[in-house]
């Protein structure tokens, strides 16, 4: 049908051509000027403030019980976004594609900021091959203009399986690992739950240039899970214990203390700071007060070199 090879549904949520789908002419319009109060007039100045009577130092008590006990348990990470940013005012772009990670505008102490966002709820934050092409997109413009980046990850990994290799996951996840670490705008990222393996480098890591990393208590920053890990570690000690079970869980915990939490990532050097959930907007909007000067000084050269 029409609608099938080129309808707004098909853009909207297929191909990942367009960004907003509206309901009608007028909601087009509105869109419109909302997304332009949003940004500035050019490449070469900032994007306008908004005043706002949310206060900066407001705590974020629905945060501390946001996270589920159960670590495969999902939770919406739009509650968390919406919690942090000024007045609860968040415009998703391309929300009906790609939906296992979030990209939008929001303010944050009136200062217009991008976020990009893993969702749980959705294959469960996992990156695969339309989500690293709509959040590396994302990446970019912001940076073309002057817009601040928020990073709130929770992410297990890239999605494994055959159609994601031969459709080149190697090479699309790449695109977003290259935007981050392009980007001279401010970086702001904090680690909710999950950050393992390679996901965790691309979503702008202190290892790609972030600017201000934080985890809440119940990040968990490793090469993967502890389950995992541990089958892979302990494989022969397991099968040689008297209880093999019994060991399992022995060892399941013992890699968990030890590694599947913030403080030793810390201690290394790749988090800038532990926070408690309901310090969220307190401590982001501090820090990109004092990265709002921030200058990044590149050699001359025509253009960089992303994997496309």
């Amino acid at each position: 049908s029409f609608e099938d090879l080129g309808g707004a549904a098909t853009h909207g949520s297929k191909s990942g051509v367009s960004h907003f789908t509206a309901s009608d002419d007028e909601h087009a319009i509105q869109m419109a000027r909302d997304l332009c109060d949003m940004l500035p007039p050019n490449n070469l100045e900032r994007p306008p403030m908004k005043k706002t009577s949310d206060s900066k130092e407001r705590s974020c008590d629905g945060l501390d019980s946001i996270i589920p006990d159960d670590p495969a348990k999902p939770y919406d990470v739009l509650d968390v976004i919406t919690e942090v940013l000024d007045d609860g005012g968040f415009m998703e772009v391309q929300a009906e594609w790609a939906q296992n990670i979030v990209v939008g505008f929001g303010h944050l102490g009136g200062h217009t900021v991008g976020v990009v966002a893993n969702q749980p709820k959705i294959l469960a934050g996992c990156l695969d091959i339309d989500a690293s092409d709509k959040a590396a997109r994302f990446v970019r413009f912001c940076d073309a203009f002057n817009i601040p980046i928020l990073t709130f990850e929770d992410v297990p990994g890239f999605l494994p399986g055959t159609n994601q290799e031969w459709g080149g996951i190697i090479r699309h996840g790449a695109k977003l690992l290259y935007a981050f670490a392009e980007a001279t705008v401010p970086k702001l990222t904090v680690i909710l739950r999950k950050a393992y393996g390679g996901a965790y480098d691309v979503m702008s890591s202190k290892h790609i240039r972030g600017d201000y990393n934080v985890a809440w208590p119940s990040a968990e920053l490793a090469v993967m899970g502890a389950d995992g890990a541990v089958e892979i570690i302990h494989r022969r000690r397991i099968a040689h214990a008297r209880n093999p079970e019994q060991e399992r869980e022995r060892l399941t915990e013992d890699f968990k203390e030890t590694f599947a939490n913030p403080y030793k990532a810390a201690a290394l050097g790749y988090l800038d700071d532990v926070i408690e959930p309901n310090q969220t907007r307190q401590r982001l909007s501090r820090a990109l007060e004092m990265l709002m000067d921030k200058e990044e000084l590149r050699p001359a050269r025509k253009h960089g070199n992303i994997p496309l």
